[in-house]
């Protein structure tokens, strides 16, 4: 059978942007549930369709088709059915890399309880956060990486009702825990989709993500079962996955990189997803799995295509490989030449948040720019606006707003759960604030400068921080960096560079010299930055994001 995407939109073949932005239209069915309206149905019209393809660095191997992920997410409905879970109830998966992720993700979506994915490397207090934010009912997690102890740790600190606990793994069995497959292996194989008042509609909570950020508690984001639907715009038309391809986003099940690249618009589309669990990150193995399995699609942000580039590319048969995206920070030209010369394959890059699905993109009639996100995807309305909310011009830098007067665009988010205040200084007059900021060319294509708290004011310039790490990261010495701006008497602030080396450099004022000469060179000279230190590592979020508010506070604290 053909995908099942095309039931779900007002067309699937378009001529150009223009036509695709103006004419596509995501239809939602009132009782829309993705393991009832996409899993099942694949499992009954095409039962031998590949849904996902997981492997790790131990030599196992899995595939799932739709028969077999129907089969086992009944059975996982069935399990949480027993352990109490039901319809709105939170449950927290903690499960790294493994393919029980998948099918838990549709046993919850069938009961119509709330997915709560999170990553392994949360320690007891963040549990504990989570627990009583969302009035967890059930975590099911990994039993490596201490992740159990953590839980344990978590459950003593809080007061209320304690949370069902399930473990994934090989180990011996946990006092106070489940087994989560010994228990997956005995409940019923049958489940019967839920009627009244347990059935699902479109509006409820199918999911949320508590975002790391870079300063305050995580907020909590809600989004509704339509969510899956808005993903078509990610994987059909942004990531051009193939009709029964392989897909393969480089994300592990606990951020919210792997909905957008491994489960809902890549199914609802027709493709297979490919997982590799690996458990310390190494390109030139990611490659060779990659590679082995077939991999069609691929997506990864542009610091994986920085360390694949700097391997050995050539190594691997990549005629598999049909389209590549990249999306989390703005592409540097060099690694853009770089994969192209390797692959023949542009890379076309995108924009989207926690919030959101994939807002802005270089689409497949486009001839992407590289660094440029793209233009805006259907169903979004974007404007750039400055402080004062005024529309801003052509060149202008402002911040990324969505319009929301028309109805919510496909696959934006609820609300922050319990967070009125922040809803009301973010959501407002009906235009959705990303907190993010950029710039439009007179072509329409969006260029991302960074955060709007992240901005630097020197001597009267702004100077976004990305604008000077994408200049950085074209100098063979610069394996990361991360741009902020420090405190100065004459100027206001003056640019500050943090940077890792690659391993053929080392740090000299010299080294210092030759950086700042050739930003110079590759953007405006009043960007360059007057300090540059060398660091072993960069402070980051436990989703990786960097945290310049950690080294700007370090720098206040020395002066």
């Amino acid at each position: 059978m053909s995908s099942l995407s095309s039931r779900f939109v007002s067309g699937t073949e378009f001529e150009s942007y223009e036509d695709f932005k103006e004419n596509l239209k995501i239809i939602a069915p009132d009782n829309f549930n993705f393991a009832f309206d996409v899993v099942d149905v694949y499992a009954k019209e095409d039962p031998e369709k590949i849904a996902l393809v997981w492997c790790n660095d131990l030599g196992e191997e899995k595939i799932l088709t739709f028969r077999e992920l129907k089969r086992e997410s009944d059975k996982a409905a069935n399990l949480f059915r027993n352990c109490g879970v039901r319809k709105g109830d939170a449950v927290m998966l903690t499960l790294k890399g493994r393919y029980d992720f998948w099918i838990c993700m549709v046993g919850l979506h069938k009961i119509g309880a709330l997915a709560i994915p999170a990553t392994h490397m949360l320690r007891a207090k963040d549990i504990a956060y989570r627990i009583n934010k969302a009035n967890l009912k059930m975590i099911i997690c990994i039993e490596e990486d201490g992740v159990p102890e953590e839980v344990d740790g978590a459950c003593k600190e809080i007061d209320g009702a304690q949370p069902v606990k399930a473990k994934v793994g090989k180990g011996m069995d946990k006092v106070g825990w489940l087994n989560f497959r010994k228990e997956l292996e005995k409940s019923p194989s049958e489940f019967q989709r839920p009627a009244g008042d347990e059935a699902t509609n479109k509006g409820d909570v199918l999911l949320a993500y508590f975002t790391s950020g870079t300063t305050g508690y995580p907020k909590m984001v809600k989004h509704d079962h339509t969510y899956p639907l808005g993903h078509i715009l990610t994987a059909k038309f942004w990531q051009n996955v193939v009709e029964d391809g392989l897909h393969y986003t480089v994300a592990d099940t606990g951020w919210a990189k792997c909905v957008w690249g491994q489960i809902y618009g890549q199914w609802i589309a027709g493709s297979g997803v490919f997982a590799y669990d690996y458990d310390r990150f190494d390109a030139e193995r990611m490659m060779e799995m990659a590679t082995k399995f077939g991999v069609t699609t691929f997506c990864a942000p542009p610091t994986i295509y920085r360390f694949m580039i700097k391997g050995d590319m050539s190594k691997y048969d990549f005629s598999p490989l049909k389209y590549a995206v990249t999306a989390g920070e703005p592409l540097n030209p060099t690694v853009y030449d770089k994969f192209l010369e390797a692959t023949d394959l542009r890379l076309m890059e995108g924009y989207g948040q926690t919030e959101t699905v994939v807002a802005i993109a270089n689409f497949p009639w486009m001839d992407p720019k590289p660094g440029s996100m793209g233009k805006p995807s259907p169903g979004y309305d974007i404007v750039l606006v400055d402080k004062d909310d005024r529309i801003c011009d052509v060149g202008e830098e402002g911040e990324i707003v969505i319009r929301t007067d028309e109805g919510k665009p496909p696959g934006l988010f609820i609300d922050y759960h319990l967070d009125s205040e922040r809803m009301r200084n973010t959501w407002h007059d009906d235009y959705y604030h990303t907190g993010d900021t950029a710039w439009m060319d007179k072509d329409g294509y969006f260029w991302f400068i960074g955060r709007t708290d992240d901005m630097i004011k020197s001597s009267g310039y702004r100077v976004g921080p990305f604008e000077v790490e994408n200049a950085l990261m074209s100098h063979p010495a610069v394996m990361e960096c991360a741009v902020t701006g420090v405190s100065d008497p004459m100027r206001g602030q003056v640019v500050k560079a943090t940077l890792v080396l690659t391993k053929d450099y080392k740090p000299s004022d010299d080294l210092k010299i030759e950086l700042q000469n050739h930003v110079k060179k590759v953007t405006a000279p009043y960007k360059y930055p007057r300090i540059i230190e060398f660091v072993e590592v960069l402070p980051k979020t436990i989703s990786g994001k960097i945290r310049r508010i950690e080294i700007r506070e370090k720098d206040e604290t020395r002066t």
